[in-house]
């Protein structure tokens, strides 16, 4: 599933070229995971704003196109996710529409297409970011690892109020976002934290280390392009390396980069977790 690190390297990889662009097409392929909630063809000629990103969301404002790009009233935007297996695309000449491309949005500039073969990925119509369709499905999210708000101090009392494992906490996304699996059991790892842990057991100088552990573990993914393990392109359709760098993750019974201890994977949640048993207590 494509994670913070790679829906923000999606967004970087087309945000420039596509914003002032007017929409010229919208084409709906089969039914996503929600419907798009607007008539396509009201959106034509609107004009497309600066793309951002709030957890594993995408955020494209679409305004009247009255006047010069970025003049006029913004009447709303689309809210997209990428699903389990999704991953968006722009290009100058995308060619006839396969039968996994779910989603056109023709522009002056090209065309943003998402392709999703498993269509849990959605494209939303939104009045706002904050409110209508877009406000409801992001309501629940917690702070963005980047925002000066995420301490270990804010961690630490977040924690507190939970009764699970740590890393089950941090999978939940309602105290910080984009600690998705692979980068959870790494920053796990990189903080010397046991992913068993009760929540509520943890410390505060660990949850110190674990908050600045979860921002520099992002931070590398997205200087790395995000993970590739199957099948996640960016925009450009480049994949991801931070897979080929990781301390724990996928290396089950190799030994650790630290210790040398053979690395261990047990089931957490349905998910698999990777950890060092030595340096993880």
């Amino acid at each position: 599933m494509p994670e913070l690190p790679e829906v923000e390297v999606t967004r970087q990889s087309f945000a420039e070229r596509i914003a002032g662009a007017r929409v010229t097409a919208v084409r709906l392929g089969k039914p996503l995971r929600w419907p798009l909630g607007h008539e396509p063809a009201a959106l034509v000629g609107q004009r497309v704003g600066d793309a951002t990103r709030r957890g594993k969301y995408l955020w494209l404002p679409l305004s009247a196109d009255v006047g010069a790009a970025g003049s006029g009233a913004l009447s709303g935007g689309l809210l997209m996710h990428l699903g389990m297996s999704g991953s968006l695309a722009f290009s100058d000449a995308p060619g006839p529409a396969g039968a996994h491309d779910h989603f056109d949005l023709a522009t002056t500039r090209g065309t943003l297409r998402l392709t999703d073969p498993r269509r849990f990925g959605a494209v939303v119509w939104s009045e706002a970011l904050d409110g209508g369709a877009a406000g409801k499905l992001i309501a629940g999210l917690g702070l963005e690892p980047f925002d000066p708000a995420f301490t270990g101090t804010y961690l630490h009392a977040a924690l507190q109020r939970r009764r699970v494992a740590i890393k089950q906490a941090l999978l939940g996304g309602d105290i910080v976002v984009g600690a998705g699996n692979i980068y959870a059991c790494e920053a796990l790892f990189a903080a010397g934290i046991n992913p068993r842990l009760r929540s509520d057991r943890l410390s505060r100088p660990r949850a110190e280390r674990l908050a600045a552990a979860v921002r520099e573990t992002l931070a590398r993914a997205l200087a790395l392009g995000g993970s590739t393990l199957r099948d996640f392109r960016d925009a450009h359709g480049m994949a991801g390396a931070f897979q080929q760098h990781a301390g724990v993750y996928g290396r089950e019974g190799e030994p650790c980069t630290v210790c040398a201890t053979p690395i261990r994977r047990i089931v957490q949640g349905q998910r698999s977790t990777f950890f060092c048993p030595h340096c993880q207590r």
